[in-house]
């Protein structure tokens, strides 16, 4: 059940968010920027788990906050070709691989709710045109509302009535 919602996804009350990345990401632009800004420890953490791991592109890395909000970090981008480069552009394949990653680890943790952006159309590039049907295949028919949030309203929250 895929809703389409305008307002401030930070504000989202899903159980969980999901957004797209590149491997060793350092959240500068974009929605993980202000994901960085509203929880530092997810950077921190993220930036541990790539250190440690060399995540591939097309898979996922979940944070949990002390709510227990669930953030899914979709590596849909390339990742940086060094330490002093930016992050590399998403492609389709990479966020083919990472929803199919994401409906099965909703299904494994009983996610009830989800809410992600317009994913990899910002920083990562990709026109919606290409994305959207990629995010139906993968998650339309779940049984919870997944709330696509198309338009950014800065502190304005979204109506996630399931209707």
């Amino acid at each position: 059940m895929i809703y389409e919602v305008e307002g401030d996804i930070l504000l989202t009350e899903t159980q969980a968010m999901a957004h797209g990345v590149a491997p060793n990401d350092d959240f500068k632009h974009g929605l993980a920027f202000s994901l960085k800004e509203n929880w530092p420890s997810l950077y921190k953490d993220f930036r541990h788990f790539s250190h440690g791991h060399h995540p591939k592109e097309g898979t996922l890395w979940t944070w949990t906050n002390a709510n227990g909000k669930r953030i899914f970090n979709l590596f849909t981008q390339e990742h940086a070709k060094d330490n002093t480069s930016h992050p590399g552009k998403a492609t389709t394949a990479y966020v083919n691989h990472a929803l199919k990653e994401l409906r099965s680890e909703i299904e494994k943790e009983n996610i009830e709710s989800i809410a992600l952006p317009k994913l990899a159309t910002g920083v990562g590039g990709l026109d919606w045109e290409e994305v959207k049907p990629l995010i139906d295949k993968h998650l339309g028919d779940l049984e919870i509302p997944v709330y696509i949030y198309t338009t950014f309203h800065k502190g304005q929250k979204a109506q996630e009535t399931a209707k």
